[in-house]
């Protein structure tokens, strides 16, 4: 099976905080941070680069705010 890197992108300026993307994330990469956006909300951060590109976070985020970007693996 092939082995994925992720680098994810989130649009803080149009995150709401729901936090959805924190509960799915396997490899805890994603948390809701201390700074808020313009908007007033407390945005998802990134605080780690061990993505493992599942998608989980892409899929689940109601606003579209996450982008993945993926590279596979050499094993």
């Amino acid at each position: 099976m092939a082995k994925f890197k992720g680098a994810i992108v989130i649009d803080i300026e149009k995150c709401k905080g729901c936090g959805l993307c924190v509960e799915v994330c396997p490899q805890d990469v994603i948390v809701l941070g201390n700074n808020v956006n313009a908007k007033g909300y407390f945005y998802a951060d990134i605080i780690k680069e061990d993505c493992t590109a599942c998608e989980n976070c892409v899929m689940v985020c109601p606003d579209t705010v996450i982008t993945l970007y993926k590279a596979k693996l050499e094993v």
